[in-house]
Formats: C-alpha cells, structure tokens, sequence
C-alpha cells in the first residue's frame, strides 16, 4: 500500500501548491455546514463540487469537516451522520449503500512515533470501504484500513486493522464479533 509523506504546514502547502486546494475545501465545507436541510439541492451541489466523486443520494449532516475533499469518493446512498470527520490527505474511497454514524472520524493521516519527527512531517495512507457498510457512531477509521463489503463496525470502535466483508467488528482495537448472516 503507498504512503504519502508531508509537512502540515504553509511554505509545504504553497510549494506543493496544496494550500489553494485547502482554503477551497474549507470555504465549500463551510458553506454546506451552514445550509438548512431544506436545502437538499445545494447541498448536493456543494457536495459534487467538494468530493472526487459522488454517486446518487448522497446526504451530509451539518459538522462535517475534511483537508481537501478532491481525495474522497462516495458511492450511490451515501449518508454520513452529524460531526463526520475525513482527514483525507491520501484518498477515501466509499462504496455503495454506506452509512456513517454521528461523530465518525475517518483519518488517513498519522505521524512519525518519534517525538522529533512526529512534529515536522506526517504521513498518509488510503482508506478503503467497501459496499452496505454501517460505520457506528463515535467510531475511528485509521490510515490504510480496508473495510469489507456489508461489514459492520459497532459504535465506539477504533478500527486499526482491515475488516473482512460480512463481520461485524467492535472495540478499541476493533475486533471480530460475529459473521453477518
């Protein structure tokens, strides 16, 4: 699996000319935060504009919150709850029929485990999820995971490892609970 090396900060954003993508990804998600939900074809809008990819249906709810958007692609049905958070500085790929609880974070960032390191640069790894997911709330989706057709990951996981497809998962670290039938 690759993995992308950074630096969060602003003369890395403007060299890798990443720093336009940032500021026009927070001024889109703002704007879809503060929209009523009556609004549902401007959210899609922004949505479309916002994402790499966007299949039928999708539907946010107000708190959401990502780096650049471009890297994150949803299938058809797509639902993430209040407060979902995707760090997508390497790609997000979701599937079809994919729901996502309140307070979700799905993050394909970490750091360096030495102290000096950790602060100048991170790095990166693609999230996977495939089709019928259900995502918990309060679940954490970690850099380079692969989640598996019809998984489910119950509420308050800290997913650190790939989920096969048809189980369902829980816990931090999230572990195998049963086999959906």
């Amino acid at each position: 699996m690759k993995e992308l090396e950074y630096e969060r900060n602003i003369d890395f954003l403007i060299s890798t000319g990443k720093l336009e993508d940032i500021l026009k990804a927070d001024e889109m998600v703002r704007e879809l935060n503060n929209l009523p939900l009556i609004k549902q074809q401007e959210q899609l809008d922004i949505i479309k504009r916002l994402f790499g990819s966007v299949g039928i249906n999708p539907s946010i709810s107000h708190g959401f919150h990502c780096d650049f958007g471009c890297n994150i692609h949803i299938g058809d049905n797509f639902y993430a709850g209040y407060n979902c958070t995707m760090l997508d500085y390497e790609e997000i790929i979701i599937g079809n029929n994919c729901l996502i609880g309140p307070n979700v974070g799905l993050y394909t960032t970490y750091h360096h485990l030495h102290p000096k390191e950790r602060y100048k640069t991170g790095k990166a790894k693609p999230i996977k999820i495939g089709n019928d997911v259900w995502i918990g709330g309060h679940s954490c989706i970690l850099a380079g995971v692969t989640i598996g057709d019809g998984a489910v990951i119950g509420a308050g996981s800290v997913v650190r490892y790939d989920v096969k497809p048809y189980t369902v998962v829980a816990g931090n670290p999230a572990k195998f609970i049963k086999s959906v039938e």
